[in-house]
């Protein structure tokens, strides 16, 4: 008979054999009917395949002053069923990562088995995280796009997004050569997540430095005195450009209010857009140059030709008249632009005819975009000659009517600056150390009418032009003050806003520097000669002598 021993021997052994037999089936199960869905898992928890982002190409100055730079970083991810001490964990990470503690614990918590704490966190942080050891805690290289100079040109730079085709300003324009291409890892980690080994499948291929043409010193101070600009007249926005018209380099492009890049967020959608391209305002009296430019062309008149400038001027079923009253006179065609009379320049283009004129608007770029390698470059709005009507020829040779960019009105004076050529204006000076040649350009006048221009614009800065405070003692300067009314949502031109804008031009004679400045609804003063020519006297007294340039 058996005992109470055997008996309980054969108990435990029965047991043993129910959860052998239990611990079979559920092999089993695992083994043949769960297998391929465990193998994927854990396929993908112990092995990664993991991009590498290229090294984005770094945008310098002409001097090699960096602008835009990519720095190491990681991306800081965690397997919270890993981290063994999550409350520990996060008191320790919340510091390296920015964060608070709490959020970070909330985080380690999830019910995942993949959760980012931090996204291109800097090389120095990530290296102390990685140091920690913490177990479920994953660094995996990533690159950090930084501006050394924060405020500086940073409508024109732009930021990087994270995608192909994606950012904005010249950071999304020259993406495809700034990106470069990302590799692949293949990395095989424990289960607790420890790499045991990294294979690099395809290598990263940095993207490709690009030096622009842009001074950063030259950038700097047109940036404030724009700030200047700014303080006093409180505008809607503001815009200058400086190039240098023999080569159509542009030396700097400014744009007001400032915004920081390396803080987009900080500023609203609008203060980001670089208006010297994306801006489109009729140039009013700024325009008037190139009336009187395709008259010489044309030898409908010479600078001492007289212009009839009675008290108005009616045309079709427009009245016009000048600026300041002023009884029935007589001016040369240098006087009309000295003076910027408003009749003076409809009876030249008069004399041109409506035809005419229109086929001289077109030749020097107006109403087509100019090709700068800046993203979101408008093409204004300027009506074919078939579009005119009997009045438009009393309105368009004065800059009404019509609709232009800063960067168009700088590309057509820099033909009038060097001698009659048209030129797509110049932002990056080489691609990878290779310098970018220049573009031919085409001539859209003679060398003879563009310098008889140039000799009639000193006059604005002379005593008795529109802009006579904007001279510099020993420097030979000219340029166009210009004024014009904005049009109102009824469709008529407003009494109260204005654009006032400066061109100009040093020396005159064989120009070096080329400057436009435009201000939009100033407060207080509405004259480009009070507003805007200020602005380019000091632009132009500083650049001047930084490069170089002396007095005559």
């Amino acid at each position: 008979m058996p005992t109470l021993t055997d008996r309980r021997i054969g108990l435990l052994f029965l047991v043993f054999l129910a959860a052998l037999g239990v611990a079979t089936l559920r092999a089993g199960w695992l083994g043949a009917v769960r297998a391929p869905a465990l193998k994927r898992a854990a396929a993908t928890q112990q092995v990664q395949t993991v991009a590498l982002p290229a090294p984005r190409g770094t945008i310098t100055d002409r001097n090699g002053t960096v602008l835009a730079v990519s720095e190491p970083a990681s991306d800081v991810s965690a397997t919270p069923y890993l981290v063994r001490r999550p409350l520990a964990a996060a008191q320790q990470l919340a510091p390296l990562l920015g964060l608070d503690a709490s959020d970070v614990l909330g985080k380690l918590s999830e019910q995942t088995g993949f959760v980012y704490l931090a996204r291109r966190l800097p090389a120095a942080r990530a290296d102390k995280i990685a140091r920690l050891r913490i177990d479920g805690i994953t660094l995996t290289p990533a690159s950090r796009r930084t501006y050394p100079r924060s405020w500086l040109a940073a409508q024109l730079i732009g930021s990087a997004g994270d995608q192909p085709g994606t950012g904005v300003g010249f950071e999304y324009g020259a993406d495809k050569l700034l990106r470069g291409q990302d590799g692949i890892r293949r990395v095989v980690s424990d289960a607790l997540g420890q790499p045991l080994s990294i294979d690099d499948e395809r290598p990263t291929i940095p993207g490709r430095d690009v030096q622009l043409t842009l001074d950063a010193n030259l950038q700097d101070k047109v940036e404030s005195v724009l700030d200047g600009v700014g303080q006093v007249f409180r505008p809607r926005r503001a815009t200058a450009i400086v190039m240098d018209p023999q080569t159509s380099e542009l030396l700097a492009v400014a744009n007001w209010p400032r915004v920081n890049a390396n803080d987009p967020g900080g500023a609203p959608a609008w203060a980001q857009q670089n208006y010297a391209v994306g801006l489109t305002y009729e140039p009013g009296s700024t325009f008037k140059a190139f009336t009187v430019a395709g008259a010489l062309a044309d030898h409908v008149v010479a600078p001492e030709t007289p212009i009839f400038v009675p008290y108005e001027l009616r045309v079709a079923d427009r009245t016009l008249h000048d600026a300041e009253a002023h009884g029935t006179e007589t001016l040369s065609v240098a006087d009309v632009l000295k003076q910027s009379s408003n009749i003076g320049a409809v009876q030249i283009a008069l004399k041109m005819g409506a035809r005419r004129f229109s086929q001289w608007v077109d030749r020097f770029g107006f109403g087509r975009r100019t090709g700068v390698d800046l993203s979101g470059e408008e093409q204004g709005i300027v009506p074919t000659y078939a579009q005119y009507s009997g009045s438009s020829i009393a309105n368009l040779p004065i800059g009404q009517g019509q609709a232009v960019t800063p960067m168009q009105m700088m590309a057509a004076y820099a033909a009038l600056a060097n001698g009659g050529i048209l030129r797509t204006p110049r932002i990056v000076r080489a691609i990878g150390g290779r310098a970018v040649p220049e573009p031919p350009g085409r001539r859209v006048i003679s060398p003879e009418a563009a310098a008889s221009v140039r000799d009639m614009l000193r006059g604005v800065l002379a005593a008795g032009g529109t802009a006579s405070e904007a001279s510099i003692p020993g420097y030979d300067l000219a340029g166009k003050t210009g004024t014009a009314q904005k049009v109102d949502p009824d469709g008529q031109y407003s009494r109260t806003r204005y654009i006032a804008s400066f061109m100009g031009f040093a020396p005159a004679s064989h120009p070096r520097l080329l400057v436009a400045v435009v201000v939009d609804e100033p407060q207080g003063a509405i004259y480009g000669g009070q507003v805007a020519a200020p602005a380019f006297q000091k632009i132009v007294a500083f650049a001047l002598p930084y490069l170089g340039i002396r007095p005559s």
